[in-house]
């Protein structure tokens, strides 16, 4: 047990409180320390909507990792301007770590902002004359000083060719889910199939499967790029690639939910070919479309079309998902401070990226290790 502190920090941001005591519960852990992490901020707005960070204790030559979920949008995220409530958007949320960034002013050793779900990562690329956001964000952190950005499941990898003298580690969680999932669920391994529910999607289900030793499918989703309805071109038709699934358990894996038109549209295909249980996997839960989303959870779950959905707590979830039959979350916040500690101890990270081998250790010890390769 360490009797000093180290100058190991965490700036947790008001809407990752949650998650963020978790991660810091781990170093201590990890550390064999009694003491917390965390240095106090504030993170206020004007009554004319105006904001303004306050660091409440020095960071003064000390390692900062500033946590911030841009995607939360519960009852943390509000303020009140001119009597009226407001919810903070993506954008006022990046807002703030730079306000908090400013507040530092330099003084910190070094500084690493974790994003689990990153910053306009799904405005990655441009075409014809739209704005590039996410690799602009990513710039002005580095020019701010920022020296490395710490994200999961990031929508496209490449987004980190946008910075030169910063940092990129893109960690996924695909062990924690898997490790969960292998432990709860009764299943055959030998009868057990990974789906994509789109081409791009692909390399995600390849890694799962290669980590259970099992078979994998994937869809093709055919679009009518002649329409847009709610921002984006409709699926006309969902046309699969792969072996029978007559009998088989599915899981079908994908970086986020947003509306999950796709992800149930593909469980509902899997089961009308015969599938028995399917499971969902994914990093981000946004249910984009509200309860609008939920009730398309809530009607194919009672339908029989999916079991059970796998996902983090790395970003924002209302409660009243929580509580659903079909939710299961899985907790990330020990694999986030392993990767925390190291970099601060300035070792490797490399040995955490990949979990196939320690998932392949743990079906043989559960007798879930595959008989039929």
């Amino acid at each position: 047990m360490s009797s000093q502190e180290s100058n190991l920090k965490l700036i947790l941001m008001p809407n990752i409180q949650a998650f963020g005591t978790l991660v810091d519960e781990q170093l201590k852990l990890i550390r064999k320390e009694q003491h917390s992490n965390v240095v106090g901020v504030k993170v206020e707005r004007f009554s004319n909507s105006e904001g303004k960070a306050t660091i409440i204790d020095s960071v003064r030559g000390k390692d900062v990792f500033l946590l911030s979920d841009v995607g939360n949008y519960g009852d943390e995220s509000t303020y009140v301007s001119r009597g009226i409530k407001y919810m903070r958007s993506s954008d006022d949320h990046f807002q703030d770590i730079k306000r908090v960034i400013s507040a530092m002013n330099g003084k910190e050793n070094s500084l690493h902002v974790v994003m689990p779900l990153l910053y306009q990562s799904r405005q990655d690329k441009r075409k014809a004359r739209e704005s590039l956001d996410c690799a602009d964000a990513l710039r002005e952190l580095e020019d701010r000083g920022v020296d490395g950005i710490i994200t999961f499941d990031v929508h496209n990898p490449g987004i980190e060719n946008a910075l030169t003298n910063c940092s990129f580690d893109n960690l996924y969680p695909t062990y924690s889910i898997l490790s969960t999932f292998v432990e709860e669920e009764n299943y055959d391994p030998n009868n057990l199939m990974i789906i994509a529910p789109d081409t791009g999607a692909m390399d995600r289900a390849i890694y799962y499967a290669n980590a259970l030793r099992v078979d994998v499918g994937a869809f093709y989703k055919r679009r009518n790029f002649a329409k847009v309805v709610d921002g984006k071109n409709p699926i006309v038709e969902h046309r699969f690639l792969g072996t029978d699934v007559s009998g088989k358990d599915i899981i079908i894996v994908d970086d986020m939910i947003a509306s999950g038109s796709s992800i149930l549209d593909a469980a509902r295909c899997m089961k009308e070919r015969g599938a028995n249980k399917i499971y969902l996997a994914t990093t981000f839960p946004l249910f984009t479309e509200g309860e609008k989303s939920i009730k398309a959870f809530d009607d194919a779950f009672a339908s029989g079309n999916f079991y059970k959905l796998y996902t983090t707590n790395i970003t924002y979830v209302p409660d009243e998902i929580k509580k659903k039959e079909w939710y299961k979350e899985v907790d990330c916040s020990k694999y986030l401070a392993r990767i925390i500690n190291a970099i601060y101890e300035r070792e490797s990270i490399r040995p955490y990226l990949d979990g196939k081998s320690k998932i392949s250790e743990k079906l043989k010890k559960l007798g879930k290790y595959p008989t039929n390769n």
